[in-house]
This record gives C-alpha cells, structure tokens and sequence, in this order.
C-alpha cells in the first residue's frame, strides 16, 4: 500500500471523472485517477462516432473555467436539436421566456470530438497536480475510519474518498452495494461506419421502418435501432453480415453493405442508482445513471453531476463545509438523472414500430410546431432552464447565474476560473464588503454595475455557477448571511 492518504480517488479517466478531478485540484486536494485502459487513445473517440453533443450547462462550466475555446475548437454550434428525431423549430422558440439569460460564449449546444473533450480534461488535471495512473483496473474498495482502501491492478491506496466515474457497468457501483434500479432494454442501438454497394435503397436522414430505426448520413454513417430487447448487445462481433440483416429488417429494403469500418453496439436500458453516496464511496456519470444516448443527455448530465459535486467534497475535506452539504449532491442531482431517463423512455415509445407510437409522434409533431412546445423542447434539449430547488423565492436562485459584463471588461464566467464563490453587488457600496470579508477566502466580492443588470442589486453564486440568493429589492443582511453559511460554511473569525 502506498504510504501517503490521498484525498480523493477517482476511478475513471472519462471526461466525468477528469472534469471532476479539475474540480477537486483547483481546492489545493491531492487526487488520484485509476484508468483501466492503457492508452486514452480509441477511433471511437474520434469522428465520426466520436462527435458528442455538448449542451449549454456543459459549455458554461467550461467557459466558467476557461477551457471552452480549447474544447470547441472549430466546431460549429449545432442545430437546434430533436426529440426523438423530431427536430426543433428554433424560429419558434421563444427566446423571451427565459428572463436571466444574457449572452455568452456558452448560449448554444455544440459538438465536440471525445477524444478532444478528454484530451484537454487531462492536460488540464495534470497541469493542476492531479496524478492519472492508466492500465490499473479497479479491483475493490473497503471503507474503514481511517478511509477508504482501494486496490487496483495489483496496488494498494489509501485514500479519504473514492469517487466512482467508471461507466454504466460500474465497478465500484456494484463492490460498493449501491442499488441500481431502471428498467430493461427494448432494442439494441449500432453506431457503425459502412459502404453501401446500392445507396440508393436507403433514405438519408432518420427514417421510421417496419422493425425499428435507421439513420444515415451519407456516404458511411448508419446507426439503427432494432427492436429485440436488446438481445444481441454485447452478446457477440458486430460482423458485416449481422448489421446487412438488420439494416435490412429495420429499413424493410434488400440493401447491400460492402464493407463494415467501425461498429458499437448500445441499448436503452434506463436505470439509476437510489442514492449517488454510500459513507465515502460516492458515484457520478454513467456510474449513477444510464440510458440510451437519444438526445445526446448522458454525458451532459455526468458533467453536471462533476460540477456539482467537485465543490461540495472539497469543502468537506478542506473542514468548512456545514453538515449535510455533500448530501445536497444526491439531493440536487438525482432528481435531474431521474428526469433524463423519462426523457429517453419517451423518445424510445415515439421510436417503437407500433400503431400506438405513430400516434403519438404526430402529437408531438403538431406540439413541436406550436411555439409553447419548441420552447418546452428546447429548454429541456439545452437544458438552459435546469433549476434546482434551494428553498428560495426569488426566481433566479437555483438557476445558472447570468454572465454579466462589468465596466472593466470582465464577466462573471472570467471571474470563476478558480472554482470560487461569488458575491456580486451592483452600484452603490453597502454592508455586503464587510459581510464578505468573513468568507473571503471562499467567496470573490464584487462591487461593480454591469451594463445589463436585470433589474437585480446582488447575487451570492456557488462555484458551480449556480445562483444561491439574490434579491432586486432591499435586501436584508441576514438573509445573505444564512445563504453564505449554508453553501460556504462558518465565517471566518480573524
């Protein structure tokens, strides 16, 4: 066993568990990564199979910590996006609905290659000090009051806290005792990279056939959907004459593949755990929720479990945290793992070769052409409405805070690059400098007016972005005073 007591162990080098470490060294914690792969390096990480969908929660915690610019590249913002392949209007969507939202670089979705996202998730851990150890398999876990002893690949650590960041068949999930309960699958998904002896068979675009769902974007992308229960995922090679027989079952023509370059397999099977903490095991990303990938949700909503949870385990390492801070986690971020899976079943029934599922993706059609639905759909798609239930009144609170530009140049996602808090006071000085300085080694005071301040006087923002009080009338000190001491501990006394 190592001699030295790590912080945090993080088992899986995915972009969860990478943006997670981030988090966690941006708080000065020692941090160690446990890969079982060797080399990050995959074709499928790279386009075409490799494009993931980055939706704006995402983009904003990258731009809030400066590694948007690196991760989009030259990406372009994506198109509106679809619920089960019914795509949005977005010249019906009513942008005016959402009141606290200001522009920034961060308004919009985009694709980004995986292997990119990883890349400069690594650089970035590594240049804060974060250790990635690749090729060690995780093996078990043992929680005493020392900690918590994890063995992989022949080694021992010793560490304050693992975190399990390794995927839908997590394996520190199920050491751990966590209880994952969802439903089963109804088809098995492929992705695949293929020539067509006879294109012309096929219709470009999402495509409803007799045994499911293909889709291609000429010349060499398919994926399909085929409804048996998932039966064949990962029960044996994706072979060029298995995908021929079921692009041609799901499509109902006689069309030829000529060669098979790349294949994967997946399912919808939509599960979740009950809680995301067992002691010092905790659990984010795919290790707490799967789902099928329609809608491109699942590695969003990893990102945000990483971005939520960074902050509140530092405190409780670091000894400022209230009791119950780290609870919030499971408490915030449950409910919105539990909302994405409905979302896939729903897109799934839509998807199912029925009478009943015809029926029902003509509604939404005709929802998805009112401009109540494309907004409805939109927000739920870029999920630029997630809100989380902080027991405050005020309509911002709970909500991504808005990027203010301030006279100096600045905005509040350049001032959250170190993973602080933020206590932002527009105009006039007041009793907010001096209640800030007892929390100054956690919170950023701010005293400026923004060109756009949106009819508010002050904001208290979390370091993951997210508003905990705010007021546009005459505040009271103590209100800002119980929300500081909620999300950022004791007041330091001098």
């Amino acid at each position: 066993m190592t001699n030295d007591l790590i912080d945090v162990i993080i088992v899986g080098a995915g972009p969860v568990g990478l943006l997670l470490a981030c988090e966690l060294a941006l708080a000065k914690l020692s941090v160690r990564v446990v890969e079982m792969a060797p080399d990050p390096i995959s074709l499928l990480k790279r386009l075409p199979l490799g494009m993931r969908g980055i939706t704006v929660p995402s983009a904003e915690a990258f731009y809030r910590r400066g590694l948007l610019d690196d991760i989009r590249g030259n990406q372009p913002i994506q198109n509106a996006g679809h619920f089960a392949g019914i795509d949005i209007h977005l010249e019906k969507v009513d942008f005016s609905k959402w009141n606290y939202r200001l522009p920034n670089p961060a308004y919009r979705n985009f694709g980004a290659e995986m292997e990119r996202v990883e890349s400069v998730l690594s650089g970035r851990a590594e240049t804060l000090g974060v250790q990635i150890h690749r090729g060690l398999e995780f093996q078990d876990a043992e929680q005493s009051d020392a900690g918590v002893t994890v063995r992989a690949g022949g080694q021992a650590f010793l560490a304050k806290w693992l975190v399990g960041c390794d995927g839908g068949r997590s394996k520190v999930r199920k050491v751990s005792g966590f209880d994952f309960v969802g439903t089963e699958p109804s088809f098995t998904g492929y992705s695949s990279v293929v020539e067509i002896a006879d294109p012309e068979k096929l219709v470009p675009g999402r495509n409803l056939g007799p045994g499911g769902v293909y889709l291609w974007g000429p010349p060499a992308v398919l994926a399909l959907a085929d409804f048996d229960g998932g039966a064949f995922h990962r029960s044996g090679e994706i072979t060029l004459d298995h995908l021929q027989s079921v692009l041609r079952h799901v499509s109902g023509t006689d069309v030829t593949l000529r060669a098979v370059h790349q294949a994967t397999s997946w399912t919808d099977r939509a599960k979740q755990t009950t809680t995301y903490r067992m002691g010092r095991v905790l659990l984010a990303g795919d290790a707490a929720h799967i789902h099928s990938p329609l809608g491109g949700q699942g590695l969003n909503t990893g990102l945000g479990d990483a971005m939520n949870l960074g902050w509140k385990l530092a405190a409780t390492i670091r000894g400022t945290a209230v009791e119950g801070l780290l609870d919030t986690y499971t408490e915030e971020r449950h409910p919105v793992g539990a909302r994405v899976l409905d979302w896939s079943r729903a897109q799934v029934d839509i998807m199912r070769p029925s009478p009943n599922a015809r029926a029902m993706e003509s509604v939404m059609h005709d929802l998805m052409n009112t401009r109540d639905g494309s907004t409805y759909v939109a927000e739920r798609v870029w999920s630029v409405c997630l809100r989380y239930d902080l027991g405050a009144s005020h309509p911002l609170v709970g909500l991504s805070t808005p990027d203010f530009l301030f006279q100096n140049g600045s905005t509040v996602g350049s001032l959250m690059r170190q993973g602080t808090g933020l206590l932002l006071e527009f105009g006039s000085r007041s009793t907010l400098q001096q209640l800030a300085k007892a929390w100054s080694s956690r919170v950023k005071y701010v005293l400026d007016l923004p060109e756009e301040r949106l009819g508010l006087k002050a904001l208290l923002v979390r370091p993951d972005g997210v508003v905990a009080w705010a007021c546009d009338e005459e505040f009271v000190d103590s209100n800002v005073e119980v929300a500081m001491t909620r999300w950022f501990g004791a007041p330091f006394l001098s």
